[in-house]
């Protein structure tokens, strides 16, 4: 194998490719990049058995091949070169040259046989959507994934196709998050995506009118993102019935400045550290919602003013869940639904239902 090609293009494209790398793998060749040289092309592969990602960058090849690098001593060699451009040239025991500028570096490779077969995706249904509205559709609802490993399921987000409707859902037992969006489909069908996976989509995902076409089998997941490729396999098992989750009624709902409310629940929170953990206290009444929070460093209290119409209701929440929420709505104002002390409280847009938030109360200690 013998290329030229841009260090500043390759340099990119190892360092989105690196993500989909085992740091640490028994398997020698899964550590590793997979380098392919094609015509006027070198295209790129990397694959931890769960995820895998591909890319191609324009090259000069003088001669065709393939070759395995480990990824983080490709990853630091490539950012470091002095040059505009770097020479790769492999020869026939695998070691690699690699030249830019002065910098000259040989490196021993892996033969390209010993790299996995990434899956390919059969009987698959495929849908198309703009690249900015899947970003923020995962932005919003990724925070509420599981960290947990209690249910494997809930570490992955709930995708629901239904005619001309997109819907991701994520739970972790103490939230919830609902985001949709129209988008053409044909058949009904559901699928749970890996929270690591989305992650790293959400990384290569720009903000334009682009479009990303995703191809769902019956085990894996492709998302083709410009010239990235990313494939997952999809998590198996019974995922939470969320529609059951969601209260019907409220007793109390109101409207009230997202800003203002995420600024006063950060106040109140200087004094909850990772040791010291208590919930935030929250008195919705006339027109005002009072907060405060009692540790063993001190008390801290504050109060913002909302439109509130129906009952008054006290209620204690976990002040990071309580702010993910609030930062991950849309618009100037929410508009938020209680149901009485023990019941979740549900955050919404002021206008429409694209977007919804459960947070699941604490029970309050009686003060004395």
């Amino acid at each position: 194998m013998k290329i030229t090609c841009n260090r500043q293009k390759l340099n990119e494209a190892v360092l989105n490719i690196q993500r989909a790398v085992s740091t640490k793998s028994s398997v020698p060749a899964l550590e590793g990049i997979l380098l392919k040289a094609g015509q006027n092309e070198i295209s790129m592969c990397g694959y931890d058995l769960e995820l895998g990602m591909t890319t191609k960058i324009e090259s000069e090849v003088t001669e065709s091949g393939s070759i395995i690098l480990n990824a983080k001593l490709l990853g630091d060699i490539v950012r470091r070169l002095p040059g505009e451009t770097v020479d790769l040239f492999t020869d026939e025991k695998n070691i690699t040259a690699i030249k830019s500028g002065p910098s000259d570096f040989s490196i021993v490779g892996i033969p390209a046989e010993e790299y996995p077969e990434l899956p390919s995706i059969t009987g698959e249904t495929s849908i198309k959507i703009a690249n900015s509205i899947l970003k923020s559709m995962i932005r919003q609802t990724i925070f509420a994934v599981s960290e947990s490993d209690a249910k494997p399921v809930h570490t992955g987000t709930l995708f629901e196709l239904s005619k001309n409707k997109i819907k991701l859902i994520s739970v972790d037992g103490y939230r919830l998050a609902i985001r949709e969006e129209p988008v053409k489909c044909s058949e009904e069908i559901s699928f749970v995506v890996p929270g690591k996976t989305l992650t790293e989509v959400m990384k290569l995902l720009s903000d334009d009118e682009a479009e990303t076409e995703i191809q769902i089998g019956r085990r894996h997941i492709l998302f083709q993102i410009g010239k990235y490729c990313v494939v997952s396999r999809l998590l198996e098992g019974e995922f939470l019935d969320y529609k059951a989750a969601i209260p019907n009624s409220s007793s109390t709902e109101l409207i009230v400045s997202t800003r203002n409310f995420i600024d006063s629940v950060e106040r109140v929170s200087l004094i909850i550290t990772d040791r010291l953990k208590s919930p935030v206290r929250c008195l919705f009444e006339n027109g005002e919602i009072k907060l405060s929070c009692t540790t063993s460093i001190g008390r801290a209290s504050d109060q913002i003013s909302a439109e509130i119409s129906g009952d008054n209701v006290e209620m204690g929440f976990n002040n990071r869940y309580l702010l993910d929420a609030l930062r991950n709505s849309e618009g100037d104002e929410v508009k938020i639904q209680l149901n009485g002390a023990l019941s979740p409280m549900k955050i919404l847009p002021r206008e429409g239902n694209s977007l919804l938030f459960l947070v699941l109360p604490v029970r309050l200690k009686s003060e004395a």
